[in-house]
């Protein structure tokens, strides 16, 4: 249920909104009659901030994929990479 208010009564009914928010339900502060703000619980509004981060991360993985193409990017061979001995081996040849 979305709960309209104009900001004035909104001054009146502010606890009895934020719990309301809290709740879950969605309340929209309005000027006259024009909507101005939604009040958010904080962790739904930090699901929102979540959300876009990761979006913003699949994006910048996205960017970089032509470059590492032919590179293994398993998190075993990543792993095995912290290996000092084999680290040299693949620097420097097998032969060495």
């Amino acid at each position: 249920m979305t709960i309209h208010v104009n900001i004035g009564e909104a001054k009146t009914r502010l606890s009895e909104l934020v719990a309301a928010a809290v709740r879950g339900e969605e309340v929209i502060l309005a000027k006259a009659g024009e909507p101005q703000v939604r009040l958010v619980a904080i962790p739904d509004a930090r699901d929102e901030e979540r959300e876009k981060v990761k979006a913003k991360r699949r994006a910048a993985f996205g960017m970089f994929r032509e470059e590492l193409a032919g590179y293994d990017l398993s998190l075993e061979n990543l792993k095995a990479d912290r290996d000092p001995e084999r680290r040299e081996r693949k620097l420097l040849g097998p032969d060495l």
